[in-house]
Parts: C-alpha cells; structure tokens; sequence
C-alpha cells in the first residue's frame, strides 16, 4: 500500500512539471549566486534550472540585492547548453519588463494617447528618448521648423505621439511636431479672439527672410516687416535680429481672415526724435556719420535714427560741384547744429561751420549770410524723406548763386 501511494504520488509529481519553452514567463526561486555573480534560479513547476546573468537584471536591479529564498518573474529567453552557466535556460528580468512597457505603449498607440519620455542621446537624423524601451525621434518630426543644433533638447522630457510601433523588431517611432502642431493650433484659435491692433506683446524670432521678421507670439506668427524692426535703416532683418531672440512688438494689424497679423518692433522703442531740442540744441558740436548723398546735400546721422541735413552750401568754403567730391557714404564728420525744427523733425547741420575760414585778400569782400539765413533756407524746401527733407535743394543753389554775386 505505501508502495503505491509513493507511486502515485512520484506520478502526480510528474504530471504536476511544465515544459519550458522560450518566451514563457515563470517565477523563478533564487537558489543560489555563482562566481560569475549570477543568479542561478529554480523554474517553478517545471524541475529545472536557470541562470540570470546582471546584464538581464532590470536597470534598477542588482545581483546583491538577492539572496536564495527570493522569488521574481522572469521571461525564459533561450537555452543554453548543458551545464552551461549552471543552468539549462537563459532568463531575464529585463526583457520581461521590457515586453510589459511595449504592450502598455500599443494600448496607448491604439488610444491615441501621448507619452512623455527623457531625450537621452542626439544622434544623426534625430533623438533618441528612453520610453521604457529605446524610442526614436527622427528630426522631421521634431518640431514644426527646421532646427539646426539638436543638442539643445538632449535632456529634456517632450510630450510624445506615437507614430509607429512593433514590439516584433524593438521599433518604436515617436513625434514632438504632432504635440507642437496641435498646441499651436489651439493657442491660434485662443490668440485671434482675442489680439486686437494696438497690443503690445513678447514674442519670439521664429524665422528671418530678406523682407521681415516672423515673431512666435505663442501660436500664430505675425510679420515685422524689415521697415519696422528699426528706426535705423536696416538693409537685413538677419543684420540686428536672430532667431529664437525674444523681442517685444506692437501689433498694426490684423487679418482675421487670413490669420495675418502685422507686427512693429520699432513702435515699442523710444522715439529718436524726443528730446532733439535738448540733445542737438542750435549751436552744439556732434559727431555723426554720413548715411547718404545728394545732388543738394549729404544726409548725417547724428543720434540713432536721427538725420540732419548738411547742405551742399554748408560742406566747405570751396565750391562744391556735388557732395560726392568731398564726402563717402560711411565718412565720420563733425557737424554743428544750425537749426532744430522738432515738429517737422528737421536738424540743418553746418561741416562748414566747423572749419577755418580761408583768407580772401585778393578777391572783393562776398555779401555774408547769417547762421540762422542759411539754416533755413537750406532746409525749408528740402525732400520730405522719413527724415523730413525733399527736393528742396533749389534754394542751395540760389544761395550758392548769391554768394558770388
């Protein structure tokens, strides 16, 4: 009788072991730690052994932190030859944690649900991310515009959509431009309910091109046209601008229509001509710059967005053909003030004024002009230009013509 219970029971034991095969997931009953410091495990159920080496750990997993008696699931990856590494399969905890991460990710792929995950590496084409599993980002789909130096996101979690994913061959897509695009798109719906012309806002250079600026200003671009970047003359936006600079601008205008918006940077600056009086009072010596030439005259920055004229008759004591004779685009001259009209933003400049007047023995004394005399006429009748002067060179000629009578 004992001998056929022990049978039976020998039997039921039998009949109670699994069969192995790979990719099962089991527990495993830590027996003991080999000199190669891995984990040689009893496979629950199934009478046999296996071997966990520290590269099939989890990431926050370590050798020592067992010891025999501890249980923990596995993945059965392959197996190994006989009593090799002290076990006839090879499992993993790593994999098994990794297969989790992948089913949690289709489910979030089929739910269309964003992830977020930690730039861990720039590589050529795009980022690599730490999703679980190794995820990549190529630089198409980083952001809605071209970025240049991808080192600036190594570190930074992004919110992330999943664009393609199997498990099968560890290929895991991911997009940060899709979370962009559809940030900016409601930010843009919110913006143009409200932005109203007059506002004065933040923004940031998003993109530069010969004729303007485009500004972010947090969901829609508006346009700086490069006449409004600078009370200065600004020949490229790129000269005085860069991208990603943050700028304060004042909206012009708004196209609802066409989700346009016109954008100003200079109107939010001082003006260059408050306080001219007090800064170029009539009389006082300036140093400026000659920024254009005339047939009438030579046009000279003397402040930041401020221009005087200094007239053809107010460049030298000799006769003066044409303003290029003596004068260069670029050249630093001294200058004194000979009138300041604020209103009409009019500064008349002297170089004249400035140099020693030649000794005329031999010819008759010519009739003399006051300061103020040739101050006005060299300007009432000038170019109105943005610096406030037009064609009003004809009456430097006239007194041009006067001074030799």
């Amino acid at each position: 009788m004992n001998d056929s219970n022990e049978n039976k029971d020998l039997l039921d034991a039998l009949n109670s072991v699994s069969e192995v095969n790979i990719g099962d997931v089991v527990s495993g009953e830590v027996l003991a730690i080999d000199d190669d410091k891995q984990l040689i495990v009893g496979i629950e159920g199934t009478g046999v052994e296996g071997v966990v080496p520290q590269r099939e750990l989890s990431a926050n997993q370590s050798v020592d932190d067992f010891k025999p008696g501890d249980t923990l699931d596995l993945v059965v990856t392959s197996k190994i030859g006989n009593d090799k590494e002290g076990g006839s399969y090879l499992l993993s905890s790593r994999r098994l944690e990794a297969r989790k991460v992948w089913t949690e990710l289709a489910q979030k792929a089929e739910n269309e649900e964003t992830i977020k995950a930690p730039v861990t590496q720039v590589v050529k084409g795009g980022l690599v991310v730490d999703a679980g599993v190794r995820g990549f980002i190529p630089a198409s789909m980083i952001s809605d515009r071209f970025v240049e130096d991808l080192n600036q996101f190594k570190g930074q979690d992004l919110e992330l959509k999943i664009v393609e994913i199997d498990p099968a061959s560890n290929r895991l897509i991911l997009s940060h431009k899709a979370i962009v695009q559809k940030e900016k798109a409601e930010n843009r719906a919110k913006l143009m309910d409200t932005i109203k012309e007059g506002d004065v806002m933040e923004g940031t250079v998003a993109r530069l091109t010969n004729f303007g600026a485009f500004v972010d200003l947090g969901g829609v671009d508006g346009l700086v046209h490069v006449s409004e970047i600078s009370y200065e003359r600004v020949a490229k936006p790129s000269d005085v601008l860069k991208v990603g600079e943050k700028v304060t601008v004042k909206v012009l205008a708004v196209d609802f229509d066409r989700d346009r918006i016109s954008l100003s940077i200079k109107q939010t600056l001082p003006q260059p001509w408050d306080g001219i009086e007090d800064k170029a009072p009539e009389g006082s010596i300036l140093e400026g710059t000659v920024k254009r030439l005339a047939d009438f005259g030579a046009f000279v920055e003397v402040f930041s967005g401020v221009e005087g004229l200094v007239h053809i008759s107010q460049i030298s004591y000799e006769h003066v053909d044409t303003p290029a004779d003596k004068l260069s685009v670029g050249d630093k001259v001294q200058v004194k003030v000979l009138s300041v009209d604020p209103e009409r933003r009019r500064l008349a400049l002297s170089i004249k004024a400035l140099l020693p007047e030649p000794e005329n023995n031999n010819k008759p004394a010519a009739k003399k002009h006051s300061s103020a005399h040739v101050a006005d006429n060299s300007t009432q009748n000038a170019p109105e230009e943005e610096t406030g002067f037009t064609l009003g060179d004809i009456i430097g000629k006239d007194l041009s013509s006067s001074d030799q009578d």
